[in-house]
């Protein structure tokens, strides 16, 4: 039976359906994220992808690496990618997340948003070696961003938070399938975001 909350005690996940979502604003201390920050900007080995869109080869609105167990080959937006093997940081970040969410992750996605004209536009995690209705924890550090979701079908079901420095995003459920997520562009002078999805590769 899958488990209700995954944080017990104490407020989390503000005007969220718990069976959807669950955030936990200070999972990381002020410390801890003032260390780890600069730790995986420099050490992240990260990319310039592109995507191709109305004909032209683009390049995506914010840089991406995909970190993980060796072999956890990813396939999203027509690409696959093999992962870098997980680095001391990123392994100190996946143990916090794995014993809140009860869950081994073995990869993870991360994305470094530059300023607020960085972002990624409405999706869902839905690719087949992510499983039914899977659980990915989203933990961001720096500029607090914007997440909104909404239904596939029926737009008037939508949710945002404000996805602060050291928090802790758990989607779950039919979130993937039923719903969709981005983090919309900014006209506000905005720093530095680093987002890891921790996610279950099969």
């Amino acid at each position: 039976m899958e488990q209700l909350s995954f944080f017990d005690g104490g407020p989390h996940s503000p005007k969220l359906p718990v069976d959807l979502m669950e955030y936990k604003p200070d999972f990381f201390t002020r410390a801890e994220c003032d260390t780890l920050i600069p730790a995986l900007k420099t050490k992240i080995r990260w990319n310039q992808e592109t995507i191709q869109m109305y004909g032209k080869l683009l390049n995506t609105p914010r840089l991406t690496a995909w970190y993980g167990d060796n072999s956890k080959t990813y396939a999203f937006s027509g690409k696959k990618y093999d992962p870098y093997l997980w680095t001391d940081e990123l392994l100190f970040i996946k143990h916090r997340v794995d014993a809140a969410a009860g869950i081994t992750f073995n990869s993870v996605l991360l994305n470094l948003y530059r300023n607020g004209n960085d972002s990624v536009a409405w999706h869902a995690d839905d690719e087949p070696e992510l499983g039914i209705n899977p659980v990915i924890a989203s933990v961001s550090f720096g500029q607090i961003r914007r997440f909104d979701v909404r239904h596939k079908t029926d737009k008037q079901q939508k949710y945002s938070v404000e996805l602060e420095n050291g928090s802790l995003l758990v989607m779950k459920g039919d979130l993937q399938h039923n719903w969709l997520h981005q983090v919309p562009k900014s006209t506000r002078a905005l720093g530095e975001r680093i987002n890891l999805t921790f996610r279950v590769i099969s």
